[in-house]
């Protein structure tokens, strides 16, 4: 196990789409614009932007073309959307989104509680979504819940997230997101499900999504860092949820994990101090308070962040 830390990393942002989705309240198009224009200049360079779903399942999510077709798009920041099938795909297609997210569960009792099929109909699901975003020259980006647990049926083993995690590969996904979909992964079982993982996937190609349900994401990012995992999720001033576990914080913070890199002497490529400027614009459209501690203290104490 190699305990020395990366000098680079990608930070996808899922604010706007992951974090946003969970909101009970109807959020503006232009609120939703401005948040994902306000996250390009921060210098992502990658933000989750939509979703094409139903509206029937996911509201928040109804006006996703909208969306894209407001954004001031950022030269080399990739534009991401989540796809459940063909028709969702194509509406992606039509809006210009640069990579599609296609998912699966590690967990068949998941699976079978949320979307009513086995992990492998699941998969097969996806198949025509993956052809058609590889004809179009379109990134292609799976995601994996429950890696680290599952609400339903509890532990999760290590064999099934690479066996799914092949599945995916086969798909030709250009990434998959290893996730903490109920936030109760602990770090050194993080390392063994990544480097799990990691022997039937590229390591740089693999990322970490961590929910902060018992106040372990930064742990496990750091974690994860010590075995080579080099891409990392982070919802803007904390937002979004988990509807499968009681008292989920939602995702870990952006500003968190921004603060956290930045001392480690970490490049992100990413302006902390518009980050933070953009979590407290979302959360005053929201009527709340940020749920990040860094982001919160340096907002607090008006500071431009710098660590020594």
């Amino acid at each position: 196990m190699s305990l020395s830390l990366p000098a680079a990393v990608k930070i996808i942002e899922v604010g706007p789409r992951d974090g946003l989705q969970n909101e009970p309240q109807t959020i503006p198009a232009n609120v939703k614009i401005e948040l994902v224009d306000r996250l390009s200049q921060a210098g992502f360079v990658n933000v989750e932007a939509a979703s094409f779903v139903s509206p029937k399942w996911v509201p928040q999510m109804a006006t996703s073309t909208d969306v894209m077709a407001g954004i001031t798009r950022r030269p080399g920041t990739i534009y991401s959307a989540l796809v459940p099938n063909m028709k969702g795909f194509e509406g992606a297609l039509a809006a210009g989104v640069d990579e599609v997210v296609i998912f699966a569960a590690a967990s068949e009792a998941f699976s079978q509680r949320n979307i009513n099929c086995s992990i492998a109909e699941s998969v097969e699901r996806f198949r025509d979504v993956a052809r058609a975003a590889k004809e179009n020259n379109m990134r292609l980006r799976g995601a994996l819940s429950c890696a680290f647990g599952c609400p339903y049926q509890g532990e999760v083993t290590a064999d099934s997230v690479a066996d799914v995690t092949m599945q995916l590969r086969d798909l030709g996904c250009d990434e998959i997101d290893i996730a903490d979909t109920i936030g109760v992964a602990t770090p050194r079982h993080v390392q063994t499900i990544m480097q799990r993982a990691a022997s039937v996937f590229p390591i740089d190609c693999l990322s970490g999504h961590f929910h902060d349900t018992y106040g372990q994401a930064l742990a496990n990012i750091y974690a994860s860092l010590e075995v080579g995992i080099t891409i990392y999720h982070a919802s803007v001033a904390g937002l979004g949820g988990c509807p499968y576990a009681k008292g989920a914080t939602g995702n870990v913070a952006t500003e968190d994990v921004l603060y956290l890199m930045q001392g480690l002497g970490i490049e992100t490529g990413i302006d902390l101090d518009a980050v933070v400027d953009a979590g407290q614009f979302i959360s005053a459209q929201l009527g709340r308070k940020p749920a990040s501690r860094a982001g919160n203290a340096i907002a607090a104490k008006g500071e431009r962040c710098q660590i020594s």
